[in-house]
């Protein structure tokens, strides 16, 4: 089985381990390339954005074992602005993910009446300032390698601005597989649908080993680490996630 993975630290709840199993090969890439390779067949399942659901060339289906989302604060999706939401008219936008992408658009179209044009703007290119009203940043980097406030006074952390919108928790990304895959690919799916579900449900147990083990190679202090993926994260697809899914999905279509 191959399976398409996220290396931020946030997922390390999801897919902390995986990499010694026997018969296990992870891929690892952004979320926003891994719905490429999970379309062209080069993984079996990955951890896709979940606009994908809606976006991908080909039909989708999410496979139920595990998530990224939040129920308010999230720390590392965040919206970056030079002057007042509502006069912003143009955002950089990570490249590292559709859904933030999809997100950040909607907060400024619904709750501040703007009328953003979204433009790619690859960080890992060494770049710092795109030159736009405002910027979208997503993962570790958020906290190693933050913008200067001084910059971007306006800052909104976008799964706090849903969760005041909506009341619902916020899915970032989930476990994705080709609705069109044959037997074989399905039994291989079925196979690491298990692997994974064990695996996160372990992972929760032994959480602050992985922390202490793997906080400072991510360039986070241990303690805001443990905050971010204890406090702030979750990892179950539970219902009230399968809620704020649906009403993400809705407002996107």
């Amino acid at each position: 089985m191959t399976i398409g993975v996220v290396r931020y630290i946030n997922t390390l709840p999801l897919i902390d381990g995986l990499s010694g199993l026997a018969g296990c090969t992870l891929v690892p890439d952004v979320p926003a390339r891994l719905i490429d390779r999970l379309v062209s067949g080069t993984v079996d399942i990955a951890l896709c954005s979940v606009i994908d659901v809606l976006r991908s060339p080909v039909p989708v289906r999410i496979v139920p074992v595990g998530m990224l989302g939040c129920c308010g604060r999230t720390l590392t999706v965040r919206l970056y602005a030079r002057r007042p939401w509502a006069e912003v008219r143009t955002v950089a936008a990570d490249t590292d993910s559709h859904t933030s992408r999809a997100l950040a658009e909607l907060v400024l179209r619904q709750r501040f009446a703007a009328q953003p044009t979204m433009v790619d703007f690859d960080h890992a290119s060494g770049a710092r300032d795109p030159g736009t009203d405002a910027m979208l940043l997503i993962g570790d980097k958020v906290i190693n390698d933050a913008p200067a406030n001084e910059v971007w006074p306006q800052q909104l952390d976008l799964g706090e601005e849903w969760h005041a919108w909506t009341g619902l928790p916020f899915v970032f990304a989930t476990w994705l597989m080709r609705a069109d895959a044959d037997e074989a690919a399905c039994a291989r799916v079925r196979t690491a649908a298990r692997v994974l579900d064990h695996q996160r449900r372990h992972n929760a147990e032994r959480i602050d080993g992985i922390i202490r083990r793997e906080a400072a190679a991510h360039g986070w202090p241990e303690e805001l680490a443990r905050h971010y993926l204890v406090d702030l994260l979750r990892f179950d697809f539970d219902e009230a996630a399968r809620a704020g899914l649906a009403r993400f999905l809705q407002e996107c279509r």
